[in-house]
């Protein structure tokens, strides 16, 4: 999909110089370890630069005029706000692109499908799902991110997504005991984090859980269960090995998520895993 809003400009020197809307970001990027192919005069032409603290993963904005207010963009039909957070997070990953299209896509052969959207951030996937008159329910642990998520909803003029304040891993467990059941589940974890009341998230340690968790929501009229993971020490052969094990008999299929930038050069920004029911 052509995507006006957005572009990677160039990547290299463990930096990412974007485009979103009218703004030029200047980021960190740690799989960029190979050397910038533009000019300094392209990579100083930033609006906003983010610098990270040694010894933690958060850091600063420097502007070259004044601070960024939030602003909006569009990414097709709908409407998202971005704004700057201490972490160096916007509002969205845009290597999740071709993944939104991939959820339309399936959803749209589905009859009002109950769809759950697990770590679900700030929407983008949640919003796509309602398109296509799906039942949403969009999990995430942090307050103000689902109020962020719920503005977007209203922005796109959309509605009637379910919100679920809450750990992730506890309210998959409850919705197991509970018999509930789920036509597609989307999964979007963080490699660590913290609910709302301390628990604590560790990809590699709680994955394989979560998945049979998932599994088991999935088992009567599942058709399909979508991963992406970040953490650079997993590869597609981990993505692919878990989805075999939990879904034996569904067709696995896994990919690297990646942008190519104006200069030529493609940006590897982590790993998309779908699992989907054979016919």
């Amino acid at each position: 999909m052509h995507w006006p809003d957005y572009s990677l400009i160039d990547c290299g020197g463990k930096e990412k110089l974007e485009r979103f809307g009218k703004f030029i970001l200047r980021r960190p990027e740690p799989q960029a370890i190979w050397s910038k192919q533009s000019s300094e005069k392209i990579w100083n032409g930033w609006d906003a630069l983010y610098t990270r603290s040694s010894g933690d993963n958060k850091g600063g904005w420097e502007f070259k005029s004044k601070p960024l207010e939030p602003w909006w963009i569009n990414i097709g039909d709908l409407r998202v706000k971005l704004q700057l957070t201490s972490f160096g997070h916007i509002g969205i990953f845009p290597e999740q692109l071709t993944n939104w299209m991939e959820i339309k896509n399936q959803l749209e052969e589905l009859s009002n499908p109950r769809v759950l959207n697990l770590f679900a951030y700030t929407g983008v996937a949640s919003l796509v799902a309602n398109q296509t008159k799906s039942e949403v329910y969009h999990v995430d642990a942090v307050s103000p991110i689902i109020k962020w998520a719920k503005e977007n909803m209203e922005a796109s003029k959309l509605k009637d997504i379910r919100w679920v304040e809450e750990d992730a891993f506890k309210f998959v467990s409850r919705e197991v005991n509970r018999n509930k059941d789920y036509d597609a589940i989307l999964l979007d974890p963080p490699a660590y984090g913290r609910g709302p009341k301390g628990e604590k998230w560790m990809l590699e340690d709680q994955i394989d859980d979560l998945l049979s968790k998932c599994a088991i929501l999935l088992n009567s009229r599942g058709k399909f269960l979508l991963l992406n993971m970040y953490s650079m020490g997993l590869s597609l052969t981990i993505a692919e090995q878990l989805l075999k094990l939990h879904f034996k008999t569904w067709n696995i299929q896994a990919r690297e998520l990646i942008i190519p930038a104006a200069s030529g050069i493609i940006l590897p920004l982590g790993i998309s895993a779908f699992a989907v029911r054979k016919l």
